[in-house]
């Protein structure tokens, strides 16, 4: 029985680990997590937010998620965007989920990111 994810694995291009932990910590303000000694020789880098995990896993032949991508729900949606163009990454607003607020960016080596807030009944 499914209990819940434990973590998206994400593609990354080799060498991209420095640009990748710029972003993901300085950027989106996560942590970065060791890897296990034995999926470290492969290169990529883990990412913790609260119960959310992001690994990013060095692919040779590597072209980003354009369409598929992990959707990340986030805290006061519109400080979070001004969080991310204020440190140089663009986003592109998404108003067509009901219920939703949302914006998507993309991370620095292409892949697709989406962020979202629900939106809470007005009394």
């Amino acid at each position: 029985m499914l209990t819940g994810i434990d973590h998206v694995q994400l593609a990354a291009p080799p060498g991209s680990e420095p640009e990748l932990r710029s972003f993901y910590v300085d950027v989106l303000g996560m942590t970065e997590t060791p890897k296990p000694p034995a999926l470290a020789a492969r290169g990529g880098c883990w990412f913790l937010a609260g119960a959310v995990q992001l690994h990013l896993g060095i692919e040779p032949d590597f072209r980003p998620a354009r369409k598929a991508h992990p959707g990340l729900r986030v805290r006061d949606i519109t400080a979070y965007a001004k969080r991310l163009t204020s440190r140089g990454t663009p986003i592109t607003w998404d108003d067509t989920l009901p219920g939703h607020r949302r914006f998507y960016a993309d991370d620095p080596v292409g892949n697709r990111l989406e962020f979202l807030e629900p939106e809470h009944p007005k009394p």
